[in-house]
């Protein structure tokens, strides 16, 4: 109860926030439509390397509201009542990761179709790239709030995540991007539902030790 508890706070914050949300979609579109223009409009072009820009332009965008994920609890001293309601750190992170995905990866989620035929890629490839970023924005979220942790109260923070961040989801965006050819998807989305059982067992305890470090 008191996970979900958390849970329902963290969405109600996202709600009153709204606009979050809708600047992390309006990045990932304008992001995605930027290329066309750097590689030329030839549809054949576009529809092969479509896969590899909506799962970049996912995770940059992805990337935009890590900063302020524990950043606002740390500074009016919400973080500390969190670590005392009775929840293991692990737990809080595992929430604050949980509610990222939903504001953040799922909304990418369904963007990605509409960019994905914009950028003329196959229409039977579509579909398995949405599956793949299903498992994929959920371990994003669960990277970026491991990272998010790691970098709270440092100096710099907002430009020393990323710099973590970026080099950790490259195995994601790896298999990801190869999940959207028909043909060879079965092992990719295989490797990114395994990848994402490791993640949710080992992110949220390393977000957690990292929050009762930068707590204390």
């Amino acid at each position: 109860m008191t996970f979900l508890a958390l849970l329902s706070r963290e969405l109600r914050l996202s709600v009153r926030h709204g606009g979050d949300t809708l600047a992390t979609v309006l990045f990932f579109f304008l992001a995605g439509s930027l290329f066309p223009l750097g590689i030329g409009p030839a549809p054949e072009t576009l529809g092969r390397v479509a896969p590899g820009i909506v799962w970049v332009c996912a995770l940059l965008a992805a990337l935009l509201p890590l900063d302020r994920l524990f950043g606002a609890d740390l500074e009016d001293g919400s973080l500390d009542l969190l670590l005392l309601s009775g929840l293991p750190a692990g737990a809080v992170a595992g929430a604050k990761a949980l509610a990222h995905w939903l504001v953040t990866g799922v909304p990418l989620l369904l963007a990605a179709g509409p960019l994905a035929i914009m950028l003329r890629m196959p229409q039977d490839a579509v579909l398995p790239l949405m599956v793949g970023l299903l498992p994929g924005t959920a371990v994003l979220s669960l990277l970026g709030t491991m990272a998010a942790a790691i970098v709270l109260g440092a100096r710099r923070g907002g430009v020393l995540l990323p710099l973590l961040v970026l080099p950790l989801t490259a195995p994601v965006v790896i298999f990801g991007v190869s999940a959207a050819d028909v043909l060879t998807a079965r092992a990719p989305l295989l490797l990114l539902a395994a990848l994402l059982a490791g993640a949710v067992v080992l992110c949220p305890l390393a977000a957690g030790a990292a929050l009762r470090s930068a707590s204390g």
